[in-house]
């Protein structure tokens, strides 16, 4: 189960970093006018710091498990972005329609799969201090 989480952490981390740093990297006017013609359009901030948000979740799903080092913030790192999906996945499916909310919705239950597996299934184990 562990080695299953890992995969699924590192995959759900490239695909946040992307689309993260993706929505930090464009200019504010190219990420307000993307996606279909039904696209809710959003405020530009409100983008911007839905990437940060997504960059951070990222991090977080990775570095306290490679650190050892607050682990028990892998979990809460993976709810923060079903949250943001659980969003992405509601704005979409009323743009787009079921087809193109599928995928969100997709990554969203691997996070939560994530967010339980390392709560409950398999928690990471802190850096023992030998002292």
């Amino acid at each position: 189960m562990t080695y299953i989480l890992w995969i699924i952490q590192a995959l759900l981390a490239m695909t946040f970093l992307f689309a993260g740093g993706t929505k930090l990297v464009l200019p504010i006017e190219v990420l307000t006018s993307m996606g279909s013609p039904n696209q809710i359009h959003l405020p530009g901030l409100f983008i911007r710091f839905i990437g940060v948000c997504e960059v951070l979740g990222a991090l977080g799903l990775i570095l306290p498990g490679v650190l050892r080092i607050r682990p028990n913030l892998t979990p809460l790192a993976a709810a923060g972005l079903v949250i943001i999906m659980i969003g992405a996945t509601a704005l979409t499916f009323a743009a787009d329609g079921i087809g193109a909310a599928v995928l969100t919705l997709v990554i969203g239950i691997l996070a939560a799969f994530v967010a339980y597996g390392r709560w409950r299934l398999v928690p990471h184990r802190s850096r023992v201090s030998s002292k």
